[in-house]
Parts: structure tokens; C-alpha cells; sequence
């Protein structure tokens, strides 16, 4: 069984159930083995809140840059692992529950909010309003859509270049970091913002891509059971 994994900073560790903007974790590099399948290559993971606070949305992208011939694995789960806590700071206790969803060679779905059959999604959800559950309660949209994630390569490129240029002349701290001047400093976060010329606005490297997408719609009080705050994982995993 070949396992991919995906983390952020503070998206695998919290998710307040009252936040109020998106949160999203990105990995573009994987080992052989996950490359040589890119149906269960994981980009990015996303999970933000409706407005009302009654809704958790999970998204994870797969398959870097899908054509519109790039299909799901018949032979993978695609897994969201949540826990629920009652506060940050209380690990202990936190109630998993975890999302499983597969693809037959038809690209039907099949997906499972933990154990309860009210839960649980079966069918064509290629449709943009997506595939309900009878209780209303857990939708789920599965397919090609163009890659969110904005990454400005040509910016990162020109930071890259300018850490080696300047990394000789740089003295490191007792706490390991460099002592960079405020030039150097302003010059480093000026070429994040710009684009291959030093000119604004950056620019997207992954505006022309697309990508599989499985996009989630859960009500809120499934994801709670532990409390407010949710960590959020994804995987895909072979079948056996």
C-alpha cells in the first residue's frame, strides 16, 4: 500500500470552527513512486467555512496539470482525516472522524462521513451543484477544474537567486537565522511580489493548469463531535 500525505502549518494542527478566511496546505514535489500515478499526486488542500458558520468546505486536488482525458484512481482512497478538540491547546481527547471516497472505472463515487449510512454519497458527481447525501447533511463535487493555487515561480526564481548571491556575505545568529541588513531584507520580499522583470503584478504560474478536484460540503455539526477546533489532513491510500 503507497500512502501520500498532505500537512500545513496550521492546517493540520487547527481549524476554528469559526474561521472566518480559507486555510490551504501545497506540496509540488513528491517521490517516484507517486509521480509515475498522478490521479493520487496530491497538490493542495483546502478547507475554509461558509458565512454562517454551518458549513465546513474541504477540497483536495489531485493530478497535476490534468488534461480533460486525466481521471480519479479506481484503485486508491481518497481520504480527509479531521479530529475535533475543544481548544488548541488540548490534544488529548480529540474525536477523529474521517471522509472516504473511491471511484469505480466509471468515475461513479462512493463516499462516507465516518460510520453513519445517512452520510454517504453514491453517483455521477462530475455535476458542478454536486451529489447529496439524503439527510442534506454531506455533498461532494469530483472533477476537472483549473488550479487555485497561485504561485509566482518567476518571483521565487529571482529570491532564490539573490539568497545565493548574497549567502556569502551574510553572518548567521546564535539562534542559527541571518542577520540581514533592512536592503537586503526589502529587496527579498520585493522579489516575492514581483514578476521575472521586478515588475508588479507577480505572476501566476499555474493560471493555464488545471487539476481533479474533490470538493466537499459538510455540516458543520458532523466534523464537532470534540469540540470547535478542527485539524484537517488528507491522504490517498491503495486498496488492498
Amino acid at each position: 500500500m503507497s500512502t501520500k500525505r498532505r500537512f500545513g502549518v496550521l492546517l493540520l494542527g487547527l481549524l476554528p470552527a469559526l474561521l472566518e478566511g480559507p486555510a490551504h496546505a501545497a506540496d509540488r514535489r513528491d517521490g517516484p513512486r507517486v509521480q509515475g500515478d498522478p490521479s493520487t499526486d496530491i497538490n493542495d488542500l483546502y478547507a475554509w467555512m461558509s458565512p454562517d458558520g454551518k458549513k465546513v468546505y474541504l477540497a483536495m486536488t489531485v493530478f497535476p496539470e490534468a488534461t480533460s482525458a486525466a481521471r480519479f484512481s479506481s484503485t486508491a482512497y481518497y481520504v480527509f482525516h479531521t479530529a475535533s478538540r475543544p481548544s488548541v491547546l488540548s490534544p488529548a481527547g480529540a474525536v477523529p472522524l474521517d471522509i472516504v471516497c473511491s471511484f469505480d472505472q466509471a468515475q461513479r463515487i462512493q463516499c462516507w462521513v465516518g460510520t453513519d449510512k445517512a452520510n454517504y454519497v453514491s453517483g455521477d458527481a462530475s455535476n458542478p451543484a454536486g451529489l447529496s447525501s439524503k439527510n442534506g447533511k454531506f455533498r461532494v463535487f469530483a472533477g476537472l477544474r483549473g488550479d487555485p493555487f497561485f504561485f509566482n515561480l518567476e518571483g521565487f526564481q529571482r529570491f532564490r537567486n539573490l539568497v545565493r548571491t548574497n549567502a556569502g556575505t551574510l553572518t548567521i545568529d546564535a539562534n542559527g537565522c541571518p542577520n540581514l541588513s533592512q536592503a537586503l531584507a526589502d529587496t527579498l520580499v520585493s522579489s516575492l511580489r514581483s514578476n521575472a522583470m521586478g515588475n508588479q503584478p507577480p505572476t501566476d504560474a499555474f493560471r493555464t493548469l488545471n487539476t481533479l478536484a474533490l470538493v466537499l460540503e459538510v455540516d458543520r455539526e458532523l466534523l464537532s463531535k470534540g469540540g470547535s477546533i478542527l485539524s484537517v489532513w488528507a491522504a490517498t491510500r491503495r486498496k488492498s
